[in-house]
């Protein structure tokens, strides 16, 4: 088994135990690794005077793999999201959100296995805002042809590689004809390419509203950043939240796998935190780099686990702490 040096970004709030959490269980598994951490965020500024240091990004850059918790972003002030520097820094233009019913989880849907590919890297994430005069904010709205050709060959490869027979682009063409229009001709000339897969397309207000009524219609779904980023939410709350849903943000050779619900600071400290959305984006991460087996392994421990009515954390109906949750999942990896 070939030996992994990952870079770890522990994050803010709860994360520091939910990544301590995951790292006993994939290491309980077998894994070989040498983790690197690192500070991102609020924590980075005070030691490294930004919150996304050189060293951070130079890790991952050598690495091309990082695990990360969650971190804060001012809202209306503060510094940029890290987030969003991330995948600017590092060209991680696709976004993967794999939303499923897990069994045991209680959700309002059932049958829902959907995949979300949201372009990673431009749209009005582009962060290009101005004021006109005072009172009037500008926000510029960027759609390349590259940017949305790239990540059309992105979810049509995965749609092939793993099974997936129809690729749904979500826009909102018939307004913005010209933006959201070259997303979806790009998505089409690149649908061409790919006769085995089904292509159509919604608006992106119909979507979200067949999303809600009928989630099981949808195969995957492609769409610009800033939809992307709220439907893919909206698909997490089919199935449980965003506790229970992993997150990828990929390159052409790095891969950065996070929680993505939030740092919840008034939980921090208090090991009760629910580490299954890391834990969840920790196995995309596994077999990412070629670990499969181990991945499916600690998925069966956890599926064992969450059977059990005795060991849940507090947001799926139980009482067990963190440590606690990552303990009983060790236990049955053991076994």
């Amino acid at each position: 088994m070939a030996k992994h040096r990952i870079t770890l970004i522990p994050g803010d709030g709860i994360g520091p135990e939910i990544t301590a959490a995951v790292v006993q269980i994939v290491e309980t598994a077998g894994l070989d690794v040498e983790w690197e951490p690192h500070l991102a965020g609020a924590g980075a500024i005070a030691k490294h005077g930004s919150p996304l240091p050189a060293e951070l990004l130079e890790s991952i850059a050598r690495n091309k793999v990082a695990l990360k918790g969650p971190l804060t972003t001012p809202v209306g002030g503060g510094f940029t999201s890290v987030n969003v520097g991330l995948r600017k820094a590092l060209e991680l233009f696709a976004n993967l959100r794999p939303v499923w019913n897990i069994p045991s989880v209680p959700s309002h849907y059932e049958g829902v296995d959907l995949v979300i590919v949201r372009e990673n890297t431009e749209d009005l994430y582009s962060g290009l805002e101005h004021e006109v005069v005072p009172g009037v904010i500008e926000s510029l709205k960027i759609i390349t042809f590259d940017a949305s050709t790239r990540i059309a060959e992105f979810a049509f490869d995965y749609a092939r590689r793993h099974g997936r027979k129809r690729v749904t682009a979500v826009h909102k063409a018939n307004i913005m004809k010209m933006s959201d229009g070259l997303f979806l001709k790009c998505v089409q000339d690149v649908a061409a390419h790919y006769p085995d897969i089904k292509q159509d397309d919604r608006i992106v207000d119909a979507a979200c509203m067949h999303l809600v009524m009928k989630p099981d219609q949808f195969d995957m779904l492609l769409l610009p950043n800033l939809y992307g980023d709220i439907v893919s939410d909206l698909c997490a709350g089919l199935v449980g939240g965003l506790g229970v849903v992993p997150a990828a943000n990929l390159g052409t050779d790095i891969g950065v796998f996070e929680a993505v619900h939030g740092s919840a600071p008034d939980l921090a400290g208090r090991n009760i935190a629910n580490p299954m959305a890391l834990l969840l984006s920790a196995l995309l991460m596994l077999r990412h780099i070629g670990e499969a087996p181990m991945a499916d392994r600690i998925m069966k421990a956890l599926g064992i686990v969450l059977a059990d009515d005795t060991v849940r954390t507090r947001d799926l109906g139980g009482a067990a702490s963190t440590s606690e949750f990552a303990a009983a999942i060790c236990r049955r990896l053991a076994v």
